[in-house]
């Protein structure tokens, strides 16, 4: 049995907090990037938020869009 310990850990790059290997990762752990269900909505959110924000600068620039 391994001690817990000893389990790798990573950092979830929403929430910054660190966390360690599960069994149920097992498999997929080097596809594992999210602490929980909710940081993964929330950085999905946030993407598209960032996108959204880039999208109305570049038509700002281009004068196509008045603010």
């Amino acid at each position: 049995m391994t001690r817990k310990n000893a389990l790798p850990e990573k950092t979830c790059p929403v929430c910054g907090r660190p966390f360690t290997w599960r069994r149920k990762w097992k498999r997929c752990w080097h596809e594992v990037r999210y602490c929980s269900e909710r940081c993964r909505r929330q950085r999905r959110r946030s993407e598209t938020k960032t996108i959204d924000e880039k999208q109305k600068r570049r038509l700002n620039e281009a004068g196509l869009v008045s603010q």
